[in-house]
C-alpha cells in the first residue's frame, strides 16, 4: 500500500501522487513552536512523513492528534507508529474539536485544499480556529505549479481572512511536485 496506490483509488480523498519529502516535512514544522507545544493536530497524516518529523520536535510529554479520513491510511499510521504521545482518529477534520478535546497549540495541514469544495474547505478553516489555543500557529503546504489557480489563491485569502500574520516560505524545491509552506498565527 502506498499513497499512490490510495491516490488512484480515492483522488479526491487522497490529494497527492507521490508522498511528500522530509524538506518539506521540515519546513512544515519549523518555527512553528513544536517544541513548546502541549498539543498538536495533525490533519491529513496520509504515510505519517509530517507526523514523523512532528513527533521528533515534540516533548516527551507533549500530545500529538493525527485526524485522517482515508481508513486504509489511519490504520496504517496506527501500524506503524508505536508512540504514546500518537493518538490516530479515522474522522473528518472538520470535527476536529471532537478529536481533540481541548485547544491545541499548532495544527499541521497535508489536506489536499485545492480539490475540496470551497464549502468544505471554509468548514475545516473554521474548526481549525475554533481549536487554536490564542497565538497558535497553522501550517499547510501548496504545490507551486497550482499556486496561481483560483482554488489555490482561495485558500490563500480564506488564510488571510481567519489568521492575524500569514506567512509563505520560501519554495522547497526538493519535493515532487515542489512546494511551499503557508505559516498562519492566531491573535494571542
Amino acid at each position: 500500500m502506498s499513497i499512490t496506490t490510495e491516490f488512484l483509488r480515492r483522488p479526491l480523498m487522497t490529494g497527492a501522487v507521490a508522498p511528500s519529502s522530509r524538506r518539506l516535512a521540515y519546513a512544515m514544522t519549523e518555527g512553528i513552536g513544536l517544541e513548546q507545544a502541549r498539543t498538536v493536530a495533525e490533519l491529513g497524516p496520509g504515510t505519517g512523513v509530517f507526523t514523523d518529523a512532528i513527533l521528533a520536535r515534540l516533548a516527551s510529554d507533549a500530545r500529538l492528534v493525527a485526524v485522517e479520513l482515508n481508513p486504509v491510511l489511519a490504520g496504517r499510521l496506527t501500524a506503524t507508529r508505536r508512540d504514546e504521545r500518537l493518538t490516530v482518529v479515522q474522522g473528518s477534520a472538520a470535527e476536529l474539536a471532537a478529536a481533540v478535546g481541548e485547544p491545541v497549540d499548532a495544527v499541521v495541514s497535508g489536506l489536499p485544499w485545492t480539490v475540496m469544495p470551497q464549502s468544505r474547505r471554509g468548514h475545516i478553516l473554521d474548526a481549525v480556529t475554533e481549536v487554536l489555543a490564542p497565538g497558535g500557529r497553522f501550517t499547510t503546504f501548496a504545490y507551486l505549479h497550482a499556486a496561481w489557480t483560483p482554488p489555490a489563491r482561495q485558500l490563500t485569502a480564506e488564510l488571510a481572512c481567519r489568521f492575524d500574520r500569514l506567512e509563505r516560505s520560501k519554495t522547497v524545491w526538493a519535493n515532487l511536485p515542489p512546494a511551499f509552506v503557508h505559516r498562519a498565527t492566531r491573535r494571542p
